[in-house]
């Protein structure tokens, strides 16, 4: 079984014109210590965050929830950190609690100020529609989160 993973693939336009996409790729990349994504494009590496509803239907939520699924959460709210960090200049972290039933929540912080916060329910089936729902889902946190940054630069600025 052979897969493509070429960078010379034509490149999908949804991951050229968002910039949050860029960003989820530079997080999954910069976290990439043995060079596994190294020759892999993009598209390759987001391809786990797109899940249809279908198959969505077929993941069990018997169980933990699955260690590649909590860095696909953890890495798509450091993206998110790391694009209102871009954007406002305040130092943002991440902060993710999940029980073992895959109930929780994601905060993104910057000093006392929360920027993001996102209860997570059914963790065990984290995922998007489609490259366009992430990059829209992600864009629609970082522009809350930098909204609430530029209303309280006290707060974050401590």
């Amino acid at each position: 079984m052979t897969t493509n993973n070429s960078v010379n693939e034509p490149p999908n336009s949804a991951v050229l014109n968002s910039p949050f996409l860029k960003t989820l790729v530079q997080q999954i990349r910069g976290q990439d210590t043995y060079g596994v994504y190294r020759n892999w494009s993009d598209e390759l590496i987001l391809k786990p965050f797109v899940i249809t509803k279908q198959k969505k239907r077929e993941i069990s939520l018997e169980g933990e929830v699955d260690p590649i699924t909590q860095a696909r959460i953890m890495a798509f709210f450091r993206a998110v950190a790391a694009a209102i960090e871009q954007e406002t200049g305040l130092i943002s972290q991440v902060v993710i609690d999940l029980s073992h039933e895959g109930f929780g929540w994601a905060l993104v912080f910057s000093s006392r100020l929360l920027l993001t916060v996102k209860t997570l329910r059914d963790a065990h089936r984290f995922g998007f529609d489609s490259m366009e729902k992430l990059a829209e889902e992600g864009e629609n946190y970082v522009k809350k989160g930098v909204d609430l940054a530029k209303r309280f630069p006290e707060v974050g600025n401590l």
